[in-house]
């Protein structure tokens, strides 16, 4: 029988273990030389911000998979939910952060200064 208490378990350890990654990975990036002219110190903090977001997206399941097949209350769904809220606020932050704009505005152009007719 499959013991859902250990799936969680092991998701939960995945998404640790893909912010340390990504943690590992941006520095070995920070650390190796590249190509002039490049902003070395915001590459490291999207490569950084990035794995976060990875990590954060595996809690979440990790926390679904919970609520669902291991504890499903109503307190459990409820505690979900806040969870939820509060990582995908976090998540929205960091991709502000990341990219310059808010996930929504992913197809928008950038403005026209005024100076265009």
């Amino acid at each position: 029988m499959l013991d859902f208490r250990s799936v969680v378990l092991g998701v939960e350890v995945a998404g640790v273990l893909v912010i340390v990654l990504g943690l590992v990975f941006a520095a070995a990036r920070f650390a190796w030389p590249g190509p002039a002219g490049r902003d070395r110190f915001r590459q490291l903090r999207q490569d950084v911000g990035r794995g976060i977001l990875l990590g954060l997206e595996v809690l979440i399941a990790a926390d679904i998979i919970r609520t669902v097949a291991v504890d499903p209350t109503m307190d459990s769904v409820l505690v979900l939910g806040m969870i939820v809220l509060i990582r995908t606020f976090l998540s929205m932050t960091l991709e502000m952060e990341l990219e310059g704009r808010w996930p929504w505005q992913r197809g928008a152009q950038p403005r026209a200064s005024s100076d265009d007719p």
